[in-house]
């Protein structure tokens, strides 16, 4: 649709709708189709926007007259998407407001996942996720499952931006799954956000698998406009495997689809790619070129995610070796612009980023680089400057190094030792015969109901229960068929621990086991152990391992191996 066209046509249809005296009258011929027959001549006349503006407003004023809630959101729905980028977040709490008034749990989160797709497609990040969270709390009390995963991945597209892309991959392959044998697009899309996960996470191999998988799927399912999609990301994962020209190929075959879609994300992302491949060819000045259409996108859509701020940084340092002094200040104050941006809209990772120029060194530059422009001689000051500046860094560094290498030594002297005594103790204990009457103390808790539920604690702890995942307090209980407060007092009283430590506490001396007896486990990964021992993240494994030990399961492996 004629987007220029529609937004004169919204113009007049707001002022008709929302003043006392004038509002737009459906026509005669229009006053008893149904939803069905108006949405089909809608999605007809998608390209026509003088005829579809009619189905559209007849549409949403039928649902408004009749108070019809789900209708109405459904009416800005297809308003919000044939609308100009500017308008869309007004039509996005419109279909929110309608939402509201029908008391749906699913429509009202549906709304709200419809806003945080417009901000997201405008690169908000930020406020795309404060929506998606809010769809989020509504749509999880329901069962559409698809508005579930709908969340999920949108969820995952801004986890992906800000760095965090295990977490991100979780996500995706659920999405990937529940997708695959059901809707073709989102499973397409989902497929190949997990390729650039993958890439970005470091694992170039799975990405190219995810790619190639994508291409084949797209053609098996006859959606052949998300190919240039997983090219893209395919030359993208070819600079990283270090196969320049194969990039370059790769990307170029991709943009002017791209482009076509007016995806300026993607065409930046892509441009930024080929220049660095041209870099990385040591033909910088081809390189040059594909950063400055990264700049133009930067000025005209203000979009920069965080790994294409190189391309000032490049660009600066090209310019400094040709000693043009004005492209090189322009790219200094492009940097600090994009600085600025990056630190208002991603808080997340900014601190991530390599950086060769902090805030105040490119500000120092820009300054320099003013006064050598006005007066040539200044050079050497500065320079002089440069050099203290370099010393001060330096000694700063090496203080820095010292700390770190005074902690690790430490921390290496302190893991010996507890696991010297980790050793001792064991070897005591094996001559120390077991004692298994467990003498039941005074409780509050009734002494049948305590020897019972100590029973069925016996038994889930001699049939390796609590390997499952995702046991809580609540849902022990529940296996027991008991209370969860006795549960938990019982759990206090006789074992000396809260419930999470009780359940970690086993999954570790689980783990330790099999590293004392079985040789091969010494080889696993913490991601492994923490999978055998059935926690939901290695990070929780990790925790629960320092936590019980005194030291990093890393450490511990590593000295029973020496051991053995």
């Amino acid at each position: 649709m004629n987007k220029q066209n529609l937004l004169v046509l919204l113009l007049i249809f707001s002022n008709h709708a929302f003043t006392q005296h004038s509002r737009f009258s459906i026509p005669d011929s229009l006053k008893h189709k149904s939803y069905g027959y108006l949405d089909d001549r809608i999605y007809e006349l998608r390209r026509d926007s003088s005829k579809a503006a009619v189905y559209l407003f007849t549409y949403i004023n039928k649902a408004k007259n009749e108070k019809n809630w789900k209708e109405l959101v459904n009416g800005y729905h297809n308003l919000l998407h044939e609308s100009p980028d500017k308008l869309r977040p007004v039509y996005a709490d419109s279909m929110i407001y309608a939402a509201r008034k029908s008391n749906d749990d699913a429509l009202i989160g549906s709304a709200y996942l419809s806003k945080g797709i417009v901000f997201y497609g405008r690169k908000d990040q930020e406020k795309a996720m404060d929506n998606y969270l809010i769809a989020n709390s509504y749509i999880s009390k329901t069962d559409d499952a698809y508005q579930k995963h709908k969340v999920k991945y949108q969820i995952a597209l801004t986890k992906l931006y800000i760095g965090f892309y295990e977490e991100a991959i979780s996500l995706l392959r659920e999405c990937v799954d529940y997708y695959k044998d059901r809707s073709t697009r989102p499973y397409l899309n989902s497929l190949h956000t997990l390729g650039l996960c993958y890439n970005k996470n470091g694992n170039f191999g799975l990405c190219t698998e995810t790619n190639t998988l994508g291409i084949n799927e797209c053609r098996r399912l006859d959606n052949l406009e998300m190919i240039p999609y997983f090219m893209h990301s395919q030359g993208i994962n070819e600079f990283f495997l270090k196969n320049y020209s194969k990039s370059i190929k790769d990307i170029e075959s991709s943009l002017e689809a791209v482009k076509e879609n007016r995806d300026f994300a993607n065409e930046s992302i892509g441009n930024f790619y080929i220049g660095k491949s041209y870099w990385a060819l040591d033909r910088k000045a081809k390189a040059a070129a594909y950063f400055q259409i990264v700049d133009r996108i930067f000025k005209e859509k203000n979009y920069l995610r965080p790994d294409l701020r190189q391309s000032f940084e490049l660009l600066i340092n090209y310019y400094r070796q040709k000693k043009d002094l004005a492209s090189q200040l322009y790219y200094v104050e492009q940097l600090l612009k994009a600085d600025t941006l990056l630190v208002e809209t991603n808080r997340y990772i900014v601190g991530k980023i390599h950086k060769q120029y902090d805030t105040r060194e490119l500000l120092q530059e820009k300054e320099n680089l003013q006064r050598q422009s006005e007066d040539l001689k200044e050079k050497l000051e500065r320079e002089k400057n440069y050099d203290l500046i370099s010393v001060i860094v330096f000694l700063f560094m090496l203080i820095i190094i010292t700390v770190l290498t005074y902690r690790y030594y430490r921390n290496r002297r302190l893991y010996k030792k507890r696991f010297e005594e980790y050793i001792t103790k064991l070897e005591q204990n094996k001559n120390k015969p077991k004692n298994n009457v467990q003498k039941l103390p005074a409780s509050d808790i009734n002494s049948g109901t305590a020897a019972l539920i100590l029973k069925q604690l016996e038994k889930f702890e001699k049939e390796n229960k609590f390997l499952e995942r995702d046991w809580k307090q609540g849902s022990l209980a529940a296996y027991f068929n008991s209370n969860s407060n006795y549960l938990a007092g019982i759990i206090k009283q006789y074992r000396g621990k809260s419930f999470s430590e009780y359940i970690n506490g086993l999954r570790i001396d689980y783990i330790i086991a099999l590293l004392e007896n079985e040789k091969k486990y010494r080889s696993y990964s913490n991601d492994a152990l923490a999978q055998e021992a059935g926690f939901s993240s290695t990070q929780r494994f990790a925790n629960a391992f320092l936590a019980k030990m005194g030291m990093p399961a890393v450490y511990f492996v590593e000295q029973m191996k020496k051991k053995n």
